[in-house]
């Protein structure tokens, strides 16, 4: 989101652009600028060198607060820093200190100050869906923004929980899961009726009504009504065994024992604790842990762990204020938000989540009972979660270390990128790039790269390793904010190397004077008994060949320290490329050729599939023999058919 779009969604008052002042910096900046401010709420962002954001804050009146950093006494080492790399400032005013405040968290989300405290993990939760934009609503895992039809459950901690809970759900209420192309070209039960976790509506083996009340049980229960719905259920039971009809009865006791394994498999589920969000701090070493968990319907979705950027000196309940407010910034908040640490703005807080959600939300630090006891767990989950990342952090700092001995650096990369290929004989070929840096793998900067050059040799590996990298540096170039590597890893000899070196240079990039190595990365070979020299493809047996521009190439023996360094590095590239491959090839499979034609729906394309019996053999099919199925009339045969036969 831009800076007109953010300040168009708050709607301030008016813009205030500080320029930057001619002879002036820092504190004397700060103090010119001062002379016209208003005293107004707004937010201020302080601008460092090459147009840099050092700081963006909030105030309720701009004149008071911007005017305390012109005093050239009171501040902390930190802050003095800051205000002596001030070189230009910008304003917005706005209506009211809570608008001062989401905007404040919005510009820090996407400028990522190097002053204030960021949150860095910004994930996007994943939902339950239950889609009602078909005949048979579909129940399905959802992540992104609400553009469908239906009723969104969650959020949930982990894809993991949510898979879980759609297993149960699906033994308990028999809702579909496919999609509505699978569903329309059905014309028997799929597998999932089989084993009892699907009512099969798509071959009428379920009437509408029927379904739909199976559909309405599912979102009672996901809104919290258990018990409504298990009573509802056992009642059923009861009167389909006096009725004799056990087949009926078995049923309903299955999906009766799914529902109490989904209420009782969350974990904790708090009897006082129906919808919250209880979130608790734990700082250690200059270093913090936010944990974070969801209780929604009385249930517990599970938990996650951040580690904010922040100040050395920042205490924890600041540290929570400004990761409470980035946090809500793209999500909505519950009725209810559980705190270890009271945060500075808490009434501030609550006021401006009040307003974005449309309902009212408290904040509130537990003291006793059974909340506090919930938010001591959390606290112990976030001082646990810490030392495993202060101890993977330790441990990577020495394989960096141990990395740059054998690459003769003078100092341990910061950012290292390693690109591999994916394909099949060329089919589905598909790049990737991981990042890796001080504190271990950086997933959210993980790029895949769908290959586009058409006039590739399917499997030319060296073209598409060209591909993947004039791509990936053409836009470093363009984007000079970009973070640069300091190593790049290929996976492959020096054929490979050396496309990687000629593409950098294409795209303007020289290794030497830029700062950045690359470096090959190659299964060690070993000579046979005829002299024949043979790659040794069993991991780590004779170690890795390493080929730098220049130098010949060398190989690091199994007990090498720095060996393990690389191959967790190629083995990690080798695994997102694998599933980045994987991944489109599926999309692919599930493709059903029918769905590019125009005028084919679901019906049309079932009465198809059932007159030819796959879409290989309608492929075959003449125009006159795809007029004789019902609703194929001559031009739409004739569209058919030439869309088969195009070529």
């Amino acid at each position: 989101m831009n800076d007109r779009l953010t300040k168009k969604r708050m709607s301030p008052e008016t813009e205030t652009n500080g320029t930057e002042n001619s002879g002036l910096q820092g504190a004397a900046l700060i103090a010119d600028h001062v002379k016209r401010l208003p005293a107004k709420p707004g937010v201020y962002r302080m601008i460092g060198e090459n147009s840099g954001v050092l700081y963006v804050g909030k105030a309720k009146n701009l004149k008071n607060r911007v005017s305390s950093y012109a005093k050239p006494t009171g501040h902390s080492n930190r802050i003095m820093r800051m205000i002596s790399e001030t070189q230009a400032m910008e304003f917005v005013v706005t209506g009211t200190e809570t608008e001062a405040l989401l905007l404040e968290a919005n510009l820090i989300k996407q400028l990522k100050p190097r002053y204030n405290v960021i949150l860095r993990d910004d994930k996007s939760f994943p939902f339950i869906l239950v889609a009602e934009d078909h005949e048979a609503p579909q129940i399905l895992k959802h992540r992104g923004a609400r553009k469908r039809t239906g009723e969104y459950f969650g959020p949930f901690a982990s894809a993991g929980a949510v898979n879980r809970t759609l297993n149960t759900l699906q033994k308990a209420f028999l809702l579909r899961s496919c999609s509505d192309s699978v569903y329309d070209g059905r014309t028997r039960p799929c597998l999932l009726h089989q084993i009892k976790r699907c009512a099969a509506p798509c071959v009428n083996l379920i009437n509408t009504e029927d379904y739909r009340e199976l559909v309405d049980e599912a979102k009672t229960f996901l809104s919290g009504d258990n018990q409504t719905v298990q009573k509802t259920l056992s009642v059923q039971m009861e009167s389909a065994s006096e009725q004799m009809d056990f087949e009926r009865a078995a049923v309903l006791r299955d999906r009766i024992r799914a529902l109490s394994y989904v209420q009782g498999a969350q974990d904790i589920n708090p009897s006082g604790i129906t919808e919250a969000d209880i979130f608790a701090v734990h700082s250690e070493n200059r270093q913090s842990c936010v944990q974070v968990f969801f209780f929604r319907a009385g249930q517990n979705w599970g938990n996650h762990a951040f580690f904010p950027k922040h100040d050395k000196d920042d205490d924890p309940d600041v540290i929570l204020d400004a990761f409470i407010a980035q946090f809500y910034d793209s999500r909505e908040a519950p009725a209810s938000i559980l705190v270890s640490h009271t945060p500075p703005q808490q009434d501030l807080l609550s006021e401006a989540l009040t307003l974005r959600s449309g309902r009212k939300v408290e904040i509130h630090q537990p003291k006793r009972g059974e909340k506090l006891g919930v938010v001591k767990a959390a606290t112990m989950n976030a001082r646990e979660a810490l030392s495993r990342r202060m101890a993977e952090s330790a441990s990577q700092q020495r394989s960096l270390r141990q990395l740059a001995d054998i690459l003769g650096l003078e100092t341990p990369p910061k950012r290292i990128e390693v690109y591999d290929n994916s394909h099949i004989q060329g089919t589905n070929a598909v790049g990737a790039m991981i990042v890796s840096g001080p504190e271990g793998y950086v997933k959210n900067q993980y790029r895949k790269f769908n290959i586009k050059t058409e006039s590739l040799t399917p499997g030319d590996d060296y073209g598409m390793m060209r591909e993947v990298l004039t791509r990936r540096f053409a836009r470093l170039v363009k984007e000079e904010t970009a973070e640069r590597p300091d190593l790049v890893i290929i996976d492959g000899g020096k054929g490979q190397l050396n496309i990687a070196l000629d593409a950098l240079k294409e795209v303007g990039i020289n290794p030497d004077t830029d700062g950045i190595m690359v470096i090959g990365v190659a299964k060690g070979r070993r000579e046979t008994e005829t002299g024949e020299k043979r790659i040794d493809r069993t991991m780590g047996a004779i170690g890795e060949q390493v080929i730098l521009p220049g130098r010949e190439p060398f190989t690091l023996s199994p007990r090498d320290p720095g060996l393990f360094v690389l191959q967790k590095l190629r083995d990690e590239a080798h695994r997102f490329a694998i599933g980045a491959h994987r991944a489109k090839r599926k999309k692919d499979i599930g493709t059903n050729p029918l769905d590019g034609i125009p005028g084919i729906g679901g019906k049309r394309k079932r009465a198809l599939l059932n007159h030819f019996g796959s879409a290989k053999e309608i492929a075959r099919a003449k125009a006159q023999d795809l007029q004789a199925v019902e609703g194929i009339s001559a031009a739409l045969a004739d569209r058919i058919y030439d869309f088969f036969h195009a070529n």
